[in-house]
């Protein structure tokens, strides 16, 4: 097989700054490069090796909020980053940390796994997971 890695993930966005400064702020995101400078610019957001591209939306989303852990729609589920200490992260983020489900024990699936999901600026879900471990 021919070695494959995760590069990025591309999120459309009503107000890609604003995104961009929450995942800055919150996850460590920098900003790596602009396609496209002006009203249609496209940015990729670095952290790692992995990266965020952000594009501008130009229409309106046909399909209701999401809530919960993310979809139940066939498409992405959520992104998840993976925490040291949730409570403490939740606590860092405050109002920015928009829990859409309540922080889990999930030692029923690894030993002292944890989660919570809350909704970046525009609603995608993020799972906060402390704990995970192959």
């Amino acid at each position: 097989m021919i070695p494959t890695a995760f590069h990025h993930m591309g999120l459309t966005k009503n107000d890609p700054i604003r995104v961009e400064e929450f995942y800055t702020k919150h996850f460590g995101f920098k900003r790596a490069r602009v396609f496209q400078p002006g009203p249609e610019q496209i940015v990729m957001l670095k952290s790692g090796s992995t990266y965020l591209e952000l594009f501008k939306a130009t229409e309106d989303s046909q399909v209701p909020p999401i809530e919960g852990a993310g979809s139940r729609y066939p498409g992405w589920r959520h992104i998840c980053f993976a925490v040291e200490d949730l409570d403490a992260k939740l606590r860092e983020m405050g109002e920015n940390a928009k829990i859409t489900r309540e922080p889990k024990d999930l030692s029923n699936f690894v030993s002292g796994m944890r989660a919570c999901w809350i909704a970046d600026p525009e609603g995608n879900i993020i799972e906060l997971n402390e704990n995970y471990c192959d």
